[in-house]
């Protein structure tokens, strides 16, 4: 799928199916060889979170809820669920009502059949639901991988709802059509995404190697179940629809530049999404823009540096 001018979205195309699995074990294993510290800390947080669900035009999204204040809603990637937000969710649940969503296809949301209907902007309505079915006029928006495609895609459609922007691991779809489509070592690692472009690329997942990226015994036994839960055609229908094919061309489209304060946080030991790709960013953002790189964290930037990554989200949020 190419760019519009409404919607930006990443991009790749796929090829051969024999080498899925091996490219999904690199990919995930690749943030589970830095330290997974905070899961048990936040072990006890499904106790006491609340869950609930929004109607997003007749698909039901499922989200736990931490806290009260000004709403916080957090959007997760691929291969995740609200849980993976745990550690965050306790660090501001005492200034913020901190809402973590399953995206559509996975765990307690709904899974609708057929790839159009994990269109970019239906994963963006859905959190537009979120945040009506709350009663919240607007919220902050702080989304990781796919949650943050669809975080950057709300802010520049939507600017009315979101107050701030907070990007884990997801350059700006201007910086990774870029990247896309004159780096040759972004087009090797993208490898994965038109893996899963291909006919039956589903056939090759499963819940445990899913999990895979999971340190932590404990938390990786939850993953596991909330897989199992998921439908995994349906998780790769996010590429199928959304990430754009070879030849890989930049967005020629205007841009809209995203008008709320924005804090990016990325993992620079990420091997599916490069760091250059952050590189002129502020030329796409109208507000102050912040980009914190954290060395020692991979892809999962939230899990491998809990403690990092929530402190600085909440020292950003409440400066």
């Amino acid at each position: 799928m190419g760019h519009s001018p409404k919607w930006s979205i990443m991009s790749a195309r796929g090829k051969r199916m024999s080498t899925i699995q091996l490219l999904i074990t690199a990919v995930l294993t690749a943030s589970s060889l830095v330290g997974f510290a905070g899961a048990v800390a936040a072990a006890d947080i499904e106790d006491r979170v609340q869950h609930g669900y929004a109607n997003s035009n007749g698909v039901k999204i499922h989200y736990a809820t931490l806290g009260s204040g000004p709403l916080v809603v957090m959007i997760h990637g691929f291969p995740d669920y609200w849980y993976t937000w745990r550690a965050q969710m306790e660090g501001l649940a005492d200034r913020f009502q901190v809402v973590a969503i399953d995206q559509r296809g996975y765990n307690l949301s709904d899974k609708p059949s057929g790839v159009e209907n994990y269109d970019v902007r239906l994963l963006v309505g859905d959190v537009i639901a979120v945040i009506k079915h709350l009663g919240k006029p607007n919220a902050i928006i702080v989304g990781h991988d796919w949650g943050g495609i669809v975080a950057w895609n709300l802010a520049m459609n939507a600017p009315e709802l979101v107050e701030r922007l907070v990007i884990l691991n997801l350059p700006h779809p201007r910086g990774l059509g870029r990247e896309l489509a004159h780096n040759p070592e972004q087009q090797k690692n993208s490898a994965y995404a038109r893996q899963f472009q291909t006919e039956g690329a589903e056939k090759a997942l499963t819940a445990e190697g899913l999990a895979g990226w999971v340190k932590d015994s404990a938390a990786r036994s939850k993953y596991v179940e909330a897989f199992k839960r998921s439908d995994f055609t349906a998780m790769l229908n996010y590429y199928k629809r959304n990430y754009p094919r070879e030849p890989y061309t930049e967005d020629p489209s205007p841009v809209k530049k995203v008008q709320c304060p924005v804090l990016m946080i990325h993992g620079l030991k990420d091997t599916a999404l490069l760091a250059p790709a952050l590189n002129n960013t502020w030329e796409w953002v109208d507000k102050d823009l912040t980009i914190t790189t954290v060395p020692s964290a991979g892809h999962f930037v939230q899990a491998d540096e809990p403690a990092f990554v929530t402190k600085t989200i909440r020292s950003w949020l409440l400066r």
